[in-house]
């Protein structure tokens, strides 16, 4: 399925269904083909929202979690989606948890996979490589268990990113960015339910990062997926979707 990418104001969205708002909220190099089997699934029971966020369009002082964060506020404030149930992968997570602090009454719950905001492995120091699409190649499919789901054209597409001088630029920003903005200190102040849904074999945030959210984060349950890696709705649709669903459901109207 192809969705729409909507556009008001400065905002461009992707707005699936009816029912309670389901915002997905993406990570660094993430695509609207990353929440494919998501939105097809929830699209029957919510309003499935992914705002494209503006990693490659904030000045480069803004272009942080902090200025992330300020522009989901600013998309939900203009949408006027009231209480809002906030899912985020890898730096969507991060992104999302600093929305959820300066807004809690806006937040039903939270669910987070593979976030960033305790810790995570980035690229490494020699990132990026510019011109090296085999180096780029490997490091794309360490995202996953199964190397296979590094398909060329996401390859690509994490190619193309790197080999734009901006772009590379301000992919250095938010990760480090990321690294510098941790919320260890911050967590025990969210009260609304959060889900962890979590990849056993997650290398880039390691299953004791899913533990500590856990353990800080007073509302959460913590699930794990076996053979799975940094991006479980992506790489185990079914059983993410499956997760997800009975999390929503204990927690609608």
């Amino acid at each position: 399925m192809q969705y729409e990418v909507r556009q008001s104001g400065k905002f461009k969205y992707v707005e699936e269904g009816e029912g309670e708002p389901l915002i997905l909220l993406h990570g660094l190099f993430g695509a609207l083909s990353n929440f494919k089997d998501l939105v097809d699934h929830f699209r029957q029971t919510h309003k499935v929202v992914i705002p494209l966020l503006p990693l490659f369009d904030l000045s480069l002082l803004d272009t942080s979690v902090g200025g992330l964060a300020k522009h989901v506020q600013k998309f939900i404030d203009a949408r006027n989606y009231g209480r809002v149930h906030l899912l985020g992968n890898s730096l969507g997570g991060h992104v999302g948890l600093v929305y959820a602090l300066r807004h809690p009454e806006h937040i039903k719950t939270i669910t987070l996979t593979g976030s960033s905001g305790l810790f995570e492995n980035g690229m490494g120091e020699t990132y990026p490589k510019r011109g090296d699409y085999e180096f780029i190649r490997k490091k794309t499919e360490l995202t996953f268990y199964d190397p296979a789901v590094a398909t060329k054209e996401l390859v690509d597409e994490v190619y193309s990113i790197v080999n734009n001088r901006l772009k590379a630029l301000k992919i250095i920003s938010l990760a480090k960015s990321a690294i510098r903005h941790n919320l260890g200190s911050e967590l025990k102040e969210i009260e609304a339910p959060v889900c962890l849904i979590w990849g056993k074999n997650d290398t880039i945030t390691p299953p004791m990062v899913a533990e500590e959210f856990h353990s800080l984060l007073p509302n959460s349950e913590l699930h794990w997926i076996d053979k799975c890696g940094h991006a479980p709705m992506m790489e185990v649709p079914q059983e993410f979707n499956r997760i997800l669903a009975d999390f929503l459901s204990r927690h609608q109207g």
